[in-house]
């Protein structure tokens, strides 16, 4: 898939299925099988029927597709929905009301119905007023919610607890309760907490056929009849297993749907608990929703956009179907998009073929998954929650800023021992009263600054703009600053002067780098100036910034190595962050693997061929996006070619990649043979477009060269070349052999 993609190369209706079905079928394939465990294990955490997990996902695929916006998400039930489902459930419960999944679904439905009007009246927009650190401390307060009802269904030790116990009082009575655990059942959870935690590290390509979480099912099932029969004496001589130890499904799967599942009750609609679980369901999901799809939009290879508000009205509607029939709130699912994505989904077709194929397995595997342990579901749900709730979320916002951990962490604790509204109330006054202070003025005058602040546009030539800002720039001013850049026209340069600002807040920063992204795309180039007189609790570049001055950076030991070795070679050393990485972004590698930032480049020229022009810099890019989002930090160079070559990328073969060329028939382009060279075609995959073109490309010179040499990854996009090695920042040592590599077979090239 090239990296140059446009939304004008992919039909739309019926003729993007015809031209796209293959794809999207092959990648709707591996979605729902991560939808099928999700599903069931998101529906058991909430404390309902896990078919209502399931019957969320098949509503989000079967009517979702063809009323919301997104082109390419995946749709369907999510975690960070549990706490406030799981919540309500057990507090409609309480006096022994049998209706309380009832009452849960009128809840549903109601919010699904105030979705519908946010986007009616466009007010989607809004979203962007909820602060990042704020969302991280209510979805890590969430996943903190999940592991702690989790633990005991992982140990069978639930039955011992009182229904009314907070997930705090969990986790302590949890190393109480351990003497009482029941072994086979704990162990059937080590071993899926086991298979989850590895599988996203063993390279064998044969163990990633399948996802993880249906790994842990299929693992289960034998391990459970071998704990309930051949070594049931083992254990004790008793029954370990009891019914409700499984997962329950219907008998009559269809019928128990039509006829007796529950339908909603609106018998509480006057109580508060009622509008506070409407409440936290419209606002979570509606949150999330958007946050999902502005981040899958920077997933898509081919760069649409979602309409948001037509999205949340799609998904509401849908939230509402799925409440009427007994399902589970939807919204876009950033982890199953992300599978969708990288398993080549193309158009919202995949979505649609994810939901027929739920359809099919749970219909088919209803028999299977009778014998899946709940223990199973366990796992994958405390690896979920510990993903939300994982040590990297506060590693990151202490990276970003120690008042961005004090957010998260105020955030985290209010949503605990009160709700999610109270959390996210509390967060925001938290990090509000934390900018006052920062920024040394009366509150009167903070307001007065953060709403008439003065930023304002100004056009400087024909060609050029100067957006100035002021006063306090923080998450509250977005919708104002979004209304500005909206004027600025597509391929002008722009110099936002920021020196006039007292705060400047990450979420700020963060859009401005969006809009350098976005901007970059349109020929238009964009710089920040005036901040050297602000000052940060953070050497991260997005860190939050007050007008205090700020000390000159000092270069680290590395940089002072590299930069050496640039003097010394008559190279160009920039270590400043630099935002604009659209050279980059035209490799097929790069095309759903959005890239913040690169830095510490070096930049040269190879004399000795046709002065070629070269850079290498330190970049990181994003995998997969908010929880299933993977950073990474690898060290590129990119070569400017005097000539059109051939497209293509070349990297090491593995021992699986045979297999899966033959199996995935539809999966991208094949591997290019080299008869005349049978050890060549052995050691590195080559694929591309035009398989003549590239065999001539490939000199027997060419090939005796890179034979000899470490293997590197080379992408060509027809006019520059892409080289790295490995997914590690370079040592400089490493960094002189990229180099001197790519100088030679540039010559090779000719």
């Amino acid at each position: 898939m090239s990296a140059n993609n446009k939304e004008g190369d992919l039909a739309k209706g019926w003729k993007g299925f015809a031209q796209n079905w293959r794809s999207d079928l092959i990648a709707a394939i591996s979605v729902s099988m991560v939808a099928l465990p999700l599903g069931l294990a998101v529906a058991a955490a909430s404390g309902v029927p896990p078919i209502s997990g399931v019957l969320a996902a098949i509503i989000g695929g079967l009517v979702t597709t063809f009323i919301r916006s997104a082109p390419i998400a995946i749709n369907g039930p999510t975690a960070s929905l549990i706490g406030a489902i799981l919540i309500a459930m057990n507090e409609f419960k309480k006096g022994g009301d049998e209706y309380a999944f009832h009452y849960v679904m009128a809840a549903v439905v109601i919010a699904g119905g105030i979705q519908v009007l946010l986007g009616f009246f466009k007010l989607g927009r809004f979203a962007d007023l909820f602060p990042a650190a704020v969302i991280n401390g209510i979805l890590a307060a969430i996943g903190i919610i999940i592991i702690a009802s989790q633990i005991h269904v992982a140990i069978d030790t639930q039955s011992l607890l009182p229904d009314s116990m907070g997930p705090i009082d969990k986790f302590t009575s949890f190393f109480r309760l351990l003497g009482e655990a029941n072994i086979p059942i704990a162990l059937i959870t080590v071993i899926g907490l086991v298979l989850l935690v590895f599988h996203s590290k063993i390279s064998y390509k044969l163990f990633h056929l399948l996802p993880a979480p249906i790994w842990v099912l299929i693992v289960s099932v034998p391990l459970y009849m071998l704990f309930q029969n051949s070594l049931a004496d083992f254990f004790g001589g008793v029954q370990n297993f009891k019914p409700t130890h499984l997962i329950s499904v219907p008998n009559d799967l269809m019928g128990e749907i039509l006829l007796n599942f529950p339908y909603p009750k609106f018998d509480k609609i006057g109580t508060s608990l009622f509008w506070q679980t409407v409440i936290s369901i419209s606002l979570i999901a509606s949150i999330e929703t958007l946050a999902a799809a502005k981040a899958i939009d920077k997933l898509d290879p081919f760069h649409r956009k979602t309409d948001l508000n037509k999205d949340l009205m799609g998904i509401g509607f849908s939230t509402m179907v799925s409440g009427l029939v007994g399902g589970l709130p939807i919204i876009s699912v950033i982890v199953r998009t992300t599978v969708n994505i990288h398993n080549n989904g193309r158009t919202k077709w995949s979505n649609f073929f994810h939901g027929v194929l739920l359809v099919v397995f749970i219909l088919a595997l209803a028999p299977v998954l009778r014998l899946v342990p709940l223990a199973a579901l366990a796992a994958i749900l405390i690896f979920m929650g510990f993903k939300l709730a994982s040590p990297r979320i506060f590693k990151e916002s202490y990276e970003q800023g120690l008042e961005q951990l004090l957010f998260l962490i105020g955030t985290l604790l209010i949503t605990l021992f009160s709700n999610l509204i109270l959390g996210i109330i509390g967060g925001i006054f938290i990090k509000l009263l934390t900018q006052i202070l920062l920024a040394h003025v009366p509150i009167h005058t903070f307001f007065s600054m953060l709403f008439k602040s003065g930023t304002k546009l100004l056009q400087k030539s024909n060609n050029s703009y100067e957006l100035r800002m002021k006063g306090i720039a923080n998450f509250m001013t977005i919708l104002n600053l979004k209304s500005i850049t909206k004027q600025i026209p597509a391929g002008n340069d722009v110099k936002i002067n920021a020196s006039n600002t007292r705060i400047l807040d990450l979420s700020v920063q963060e859009y401005l780098y969006n809009f350098i992204k976005e901007h970059a795309r349109t020929g238009g180039k964009v710089r920040i100036t005036g901040l050297d007189q602000h000052i940060t609790s953070s050497k991260h570049k997005l860190a939050m910034k007050t007008k205090l001055g700020l000390p000159p950076t000092k270069l680290t030991p590395r940089q002072q190595r590299i930069k050496k070795l640039a003097v010394s070679n008559n190279w160009v050393y920039r270590q400043d962050v630099e935002w604009d990485t659209s050279s980059l972004q035209e490799f097929a590698f790069f095309a759903t693997r959005p890239i913040e930032y690169k830095e510490n480049v070096i930049s040269g020229t190879f004399p000795d061929c046709h002065n070629e022009r070269w850079e290498l810099s330190d970049i990181t890019f994003d995998e997969g996006a908010l929880s299933a989002k993977e950073v990474f930090h690898t060290t590129v160079e990119v070569i400017h070619l005097d000539k059109t070559i051939p497209t293509f990328v070349l990297e090491q073969e593995g021992f699986f990649d045979k297999f899966f060329e033959r199996v995935m028939v539809f999966r991208g382009q094949k591997d290019i043979k080299f008869p005349n060279h049978p050890e060549f075609t052995k050691r590195f995959l080559v694929r591309g477009e035009n398989a003549t073109a590239l065999r001539d490309f490939f000199s027997t010179g060419m090939i005796q060269y890179l034979k000899s040499k470490d293997v590197y990854h080379i992408e060509s996009n027809g006019n520059s070349l892409l080289i790295f090695r490995s997914l590690r920042v370079a040592r400089t040592e490493d960094i002189e052999q990229m180099i001197s590599f790519s100088k030679n077979f540039v010559k090779l090239i000719g």
